[in-house]
C-alpha cells in the first residue's frame, strides 16, 4: 500500500501527453446530463482552429489488485474528449493522437468535477457580442469563418455581430440590467446609433420588444405591404432599393427602406398595366391610383348580359363536363393526386374565364368611357371600368317643344303647353289658374290644402298596397344612389351614406372592402340594366 501511495504522490499534478484512445469517461464525473451535439460541435471547431486550450484532468485506471492499467479516466474535460473522438470519426486526427493532460490523484474526482462546473461565471453576453465584432473588424473574419472557428452557425454569428453593433450607450444600459436581451435585439434591427438612442428616449412605460421594433421601422414598408408585394423584392433591389432584415424574429421578408422609390415603382408598374388595358380592351382612358378615388364624381356604365358564341359555349360545356366527371371519380378520395388537383385548378380558371364573357360592355361605351387601375389590398391589380367623364356624356334627346328632356323638369300638357313637374294642381307654367276666367293664381292657403290632401291620399294608397310601397321606396333610394343628379323619384326619402375611407385609411383595400365593392358593382349593374 505504501509503495502505491508513493507512486500516486509522485504522479499527481504532473503533465503528460496521453493517446486519445487511452482516455475513458469517468463514472465519478458530476455532470450526468450528456453534452449536447451542439456543444461537442463547438468544442471540435474550436480545437481544430486553436488546439486544446485547457488541459484535461485525469486519474489512472487501476485494476482489482490496484495496479495501473495504462488507461485514464477523464475527471475534467469530457466534452473535449468527445470532440476529439468526433474529429477522429471525421478523419481529421488519429485515435492515437496525444492529448495533454494533468494527472490528479490528490483530490476527490467527483468534487473537482463539480468545482469545474460550479465555481465559474459565464461571460456577459454583451462582452461576447463585442468580442465577435472585434474579430470581424480587426482580423477581417467573415461570419462563415467565425462560425467555423467556434462551432456555431453563420446565422448565429450574424446575430452576435449585429448585437455587437448596437449603440454603446444602449449596450451599457443592457449591462446594467435596465434592458432585457429581447429589447436589445429589437434595437439591433437598425444600425443607426442616433435612431436607436432616440427611440430609447421616446419609450414610455411600454418597453416591450414589439413596440421598439415598430418605432424603428415606422418609416419603412414591410415586405408584406401590398406595395412591396406588387413590385417584388428583386425589382426593388435591382434599382438600388435596400431591405432591412430582422435577424432575431421572423420578419417575413424584411422592411423596404426607400419608400419614395417603392412608391415610384408602384405607380410606374400600374401605369404599364393601364396602358396594356387600353391597348387590349380599347378604353378611352385609364387612370392610376393607389386607392380607389371615391370622390371621382363620374357616372358609371355597366356591362350588359350577352350570349356566348357557339365556340365559347361548346368550350364551357366541355370544361364543365370534365370538371363534373373528375369530381365524380375522386369524390371519395381523402387527398387528390397532384396532377388531378392541378387539372381542377385549370378547369376552374377556364370556366371562370368563359363565364366572364356573358357580360360585355357596349363598344360605344368603351370608346367614350375609361377605367381606374388600382392597387388591391393583396398586392394585385384591381380594375374598375365604365366611368364617363362629363365631357364625354351623350347629349340628351330633345322633347317635342325643343327643350332637352329632363333638363327643365317640365311636362307637356293636353293643350301642348308645359307645366313644371312640381307645380300645384291646376297651375300652368306662368302660375295662372286654368279654370278661372280671371286667370288669377291659386292662393297659398289653397295650394297647401290641396297638397296636404294629395299627400294624405298617397299615404293611404301606399298603406293599403304594401307591395307598391316597397317598390316606391326602393325606386326612390335607388334613383338617388345609382343615378347621380337624378330627381326621378316621387317620395321624399333620402339615403344617408358614410364614406368609410374618410374614417379609416385603406379600409377599401381590405378583404371586406373589396367584397363590398364587388357587391356594389354587381347591384349597380342590375339596377341600371332595368
Amino acid at each position: 500500500m505504501s509503495a502505491k501511495h508513493v507512486e500516486t504522490v509522485v504522479e499527481s499534478g504532473t503533465e503528460r501527453f496521453i493517446p486519445l484512445n487511452k482516455l475513458k469517461k469517468s463514472a465519478k464525473n458530476a455532470r450526468k446530463t450528456p453534452h449536447s451535439e451542439a456543444s461537442i460541435e463547438a468544442y471540435a471547431a474550436s480545437i481544430a482552429a486553436k488546439g486544446i486550450l485547457q488541459n484535461l484532468v485525469v486519474e489512472p485506471e487501476l485494476d482489482t489488485d490496484g495496479a495501473a492499467t495504462g488507461f485514464y479516466f477523464v475527471t475534467i474535460g469530457e466534452g473535449r474528449r468527445l470532440a476529439q473522438l468526433l474529429r477522429v470519426k471525421r478523419k481529421e486526427i488519429k485515435k492515437t493522437d496525444p492529448i495533454r493532460c494533468i494527472i490528479d490523484t490528490a483530490n476527490d474526482p467527483h468534487e473537482i468535477s463539480l468545482d469545474e462546473n460550479v465555481t465559474r461565471e459565464n461571460m456577459h453576453p454583451a462582452d461576447q457580442f463585442e468580442a465577435f465584432k472585434k474579430l470581424a473588424e480587426e482580423r477581417g473574419f467573415g461570419a462563415e469563418e467565425i462560425a467555423a472557428r467556434f462551432g456555431v452557425t453563420p446565422h448565429v454569428v450574424r446575430q452576435r455581430l449585429r448585437l455587437g453593433a448596437v449603440s454603446p450607450k444602449l449596450m451599457q444600459i443592457y449591462r446594467d440590467g435596465d434592458l432585457a436581451l429581447d429589447q436589445l435585439m429589437a434595437f439591433a434591427i437598425i444600425e443607426d446609433h442616433a435612431r436607436q438612442e432616440a427611440a430609447y428616449e421616446r419609450l414610455s412605460y411600454n418597453r416591450d420588444a414589439s413596440t421598439i421594433r415598430r418605432m424603428l421601422t415606422e418609416t419603412n414598408v414591410a415586405a408584406t405591404d401590398r406595395r412591396a408585394i406588387f413590385v417584388g423584392a428583386e425589382a426593388y433591389t435591382e434599382v438600388g432599393g435596400t431591405i432591412l432584415r430582422d435577424l432575431f424574429t421572423e420578419d417575413r421578408g424584411g422592411y423596404f427602406e426607400d419608400v419614395a422609390l417603392l412608391d415610384m415603382l408602384v405607380v410606374a408598374k400600374l401605369g404599364r398595366e393601364a396602358n396594356a388595358l387600353m391597348d387590349a380592351e380599347g378604353w378611352k382612358w385609364a387612370q392610376v391610383f393607389l386607392d380607389f378615388p371615391h370622390s371621382h364624381g363620374l357616372r358609371r356604365t355597366y356591362p350588359q348580359a350577352v350570349d356566348l358564341s357557339a365556340e365559347d359555349q361548346a368550350a364551357l360545356d366541355a370544361a364543365r363536363g370534365e370538371f363534373n366527371s373528375l369530381t365524380e371519380q375522386h369524390e371519395s378520395a381523402e387527398e387528390l393526386p397532384d396532377e388531378v388537383d392541378a387539372r381542377f385548378g385549370e378547369l376552374e380558371a377556364e370556366i371562370e374565364r368563359l363565364e366572364a364573357k356573358r357580360q360585355a360592355y357596349d363598344p360605344a361605351d368603351i370608346a367614350r368611357c375609361g377605367a381606374f387601375v388600382i392597387l388591391n389590398h393583396d398586392g394585385t391589380v384591381r380594375i374598375e371600368r365604365g366611368f364617363v367623364r362629363a365631357e364625354d356624356e351623350k347629349p340628351e334627346p330633345e322633347t317635342l317643344n325643343g327643350s332637352v328632356e329632363g333638363e327643365g323638369d317640365h311636362t307637356i300638357n293636353e293643350d301642348g303647353g308645359t307645366v313644371p313637374n312640381d307645380a300645384p294642381v291646376g297651375e300652368s307654367l306662368d302660375g295662372e289658374d286654368e279654370d278661372a276666367d280671371d286667370h288669377r293664381p291659386l292662393s297659398d292657403i289653397l295650394i297647401r290644402d290641396l297638397t296636404a290632401h294629395r299627400t294624405l291620399g298617397l299615404r293611404l294608397a301606399l298603406s293599403e298596397q304594401p307591395e307598391v310601397a316597397i317598390v316606391a321606396v326602393t325606386h326612390a333610394l335607388s334613383a338617388q344612389i345609382f343615378y347621380r343628379g337624378a330627381d326621378a323619384h316621387v317620395l321624399d326619402i333620402r339615403p344617408v351614406g358614410t364614406m368609410l375611407a374618410s374614417h379609416a385609411d385603406g379600409i377599401e383595400d381590405t378583404k371586406a372592402g373589396k367584397a363590398w365593392a364587388d357587391l356594389w358593382s354587381a347591384r349597380s349593374s342590375r339596377v341600371q340594366s332595368k
